[in-house]
């Protein structure tokens, strides 16, 4: 129960004006971005120049796994509600992860070796399922420590935002750095060491949860179900997911496939509900909380460029001065961790004047940004000459932009779909939030795969094909963020912030 929440917060003390809580989710989920960042700043590479994969085949598989570590939270975000609770779903996701990470650093022989390749598989299963049980539960618990109606709360989502990026600007700059120079199972390592000090920080500090995130009927998790109690059962079926994500991983075309009928499943069974089950003010909230869902799609699908065709194109094209192509990973975190107090200040700040812009106006702002980091890039591209390397000054500047984009719309978002959904369905609503990354992760891929199998071909022939997709991608990106903006008026109605209520006590958080 919310109120409760607060009144348990005051008593356990406060930190910068936030629950302690806050700031041991925080450090657990730096530690985990630390290992999951540092092994994605060098994924691209390891599959291009260790395992061999020509860029077309290397940017769907970078696709593939990135989509499936935003679905799987779907999974782990029903079970978490209907069973396990967040904390031991973060709990046992973090041990998956902490074991597929160290399997990273398992090289083999290289090439296109048929038995290294299947532990390589594996370790990615790992971590895919490891964060379909950590990503949208350990964010959930952030919006379980304030009132519904607490005006602190995107403040708080964006210091914890704050927390993830710390973690993926060192993981990016000490992975990125290790595997490069040294060898990849010294980057990989490092990765494992991150998740495995996350794990150790979650668990010892559990006191500090004030119980939230607990399951909602623990006797039942020590019921026998087919000979075993239900708890294990369910950390049997992570297992049996890792299988089918071994799989899954090696099949990508699948994988497109699962979006569309998952996601058509999914948005069906939350219009359902809504339309169903809901009174109409929290019916109208699950709409505009869709409408945020889709708009993130095109975001995160021009994003997630990053890892993918960007850090290949940094690697062949820009004037880096000697420095690892996939350090150049760190820039969007380090941007988040240096600007990221000025959002929650300005954010809170405008919220008590009563000049903020609605989350809708935001996201609009955001893919604006994210289109005009793309243009500035196609414009220093054009600057430099096809016969010159690009100066590195275009890539701080591009991820300068993504960045500033992300802050108006990736934490403002993590708190929306907190804030809009009821308590029986916000790790459900958060679910759905990652499958919408999930879908736009597999587009990227795809992008990324046509712009890669050009880009190898030759290098200005390349050049100019990236370009020419980042030119028409960031004028899309402008046009339909001024059309968000032009329409957030309508989404904020549907919202009802001026009827938004703290959850009773019968809402079973108690």
């Amino acid at each position: 129960m919310a109120t409760s929440y607060a009144q348990d917060g005051d008593a356990a003390g406060t930190f910068l004006g936030h629950p302690k809580g806050l700031f041991v989710l925080f450090f657990a989920e730096m530690w985990e971005r630390f290992s999951y960042y540092g092994m994605r700043a060098l994924l691209i590479f390891y599959l291009t120049k260790h395992w061999l994969f020509s860029d077309e085949d290397s940017g769907v598989i970078y696709g593939a796994y990135t989509a499936l570590v935003y679905i799987t939270p779907v999974l782990g975000g029903y079970l978490a509600d209907r069973y396990l609770g967040q904390r031991k779903a973060v709990t046992y996701g973090a041990v998956l992860l902490t074991f597929g990470h160290f399997l990273m650093g398992f090289e083999g022989s290289g090439g296109q070796d048929a038995a290294s390749l299947s532990i390589f598989w594996l370790a990615l299963a790992f971590i895919i399922v490891g964060s379909g049980f950590l990503k949208a539960n350990i964010s959930v618990i952030v919006g379980q420590l304030y009132p519904r109606t607490d005006v602190r709360r995107d403040g708080a989502y964006t210091i914890f935002y704050m927390g993830i990026n710390l973690g993926a600007a060192l993981g990016a700059l000490l992975c990125g750095y290790l595997g490069e120079t040294y060898g990849w199972s010294y980057g990989f390592g490092a990765a494992g060491v991150g998740m495995l000090l996350g794990l150790i920080v979650f668990v010892v500090f559990k006191p500090l949860l004030l119980g939230r995130g607990e399951p909602l009927n623990p006797e039942a998790l020590n019921k026998p179900v087919l000979g075993i109690k239900l708890e294990w059962l369910l950390y049997l079926v992570g297992l049996v997911a890792v299988v089918i994500c071994w799989w899954l991983v090696q099949n990508q075309a699948v994988v497109g496939t699962l979006l569309g009928v998952v996601g058509a499943i999914l948005v069906s069974y939350v219009l359902w509900t809504a339309v169903r089950k809901l009174e109409p003010h929290d019916r109208d909230r699950i709409f505009a909380a869709m409408f945020l869902i889709i708009g993130s799609i095109l975001f995160w699908a021009l994003f997630e460029q990053a890892g993918s065709s960007l850090n290949l194109f940094t690697d062949r094209h820009v004037d880096r001065a000697g420095v690892p192509a996939s350090v150049f990973q760190s820039l969007n975190a380090i941007y988040i961790v240096m600007l990221a107090p000025l959002f929650a200040w300005l954010w809170t700040s405008l919220g008590r004047k009563g000049l903020e812009p609605s989350a809708a106006a935001k996201f609009g702002l955001g893919i604006v940004q994210l289109g005009i980091g793309f243009l500035v890039l196609v414009a220093g591209s054009a600057a430099a000459g096809a016969d010159s390397m690009v100066p590195v000054l275009f890539i701080f500047l591009i991820y300068l932009f993504h960045t500033t984009g992300e802050l108006c719309l990736s934490p403002v978002g993590l708190s929306a779909m907190n804030r809009l959904a009821p308590a029986h369905l916000a790790s459900l609503i958060m679910g759905t939030w990652f499958f919408a990354s999930a879908t736009g992760n597999f587009v990227a891929g795809l992008i990324a795969s046509a712009t890669g199998s050009e880009a190898a071909s030759g290098e200005g022939a390349g050049r100019e094909v990236v370009m020419a997709v980042y030119s028409q991608i960031g004028w899309i990106a402008i046009g339909v963020g001024l059309a968000v903006v032009v329409i957030s008026p309508l989404i904020k109605k549907l919202m009802h912030l001026d009827t938004l209520r703290d959850d009773a006590p019968s809402d079973g958080h108690a």
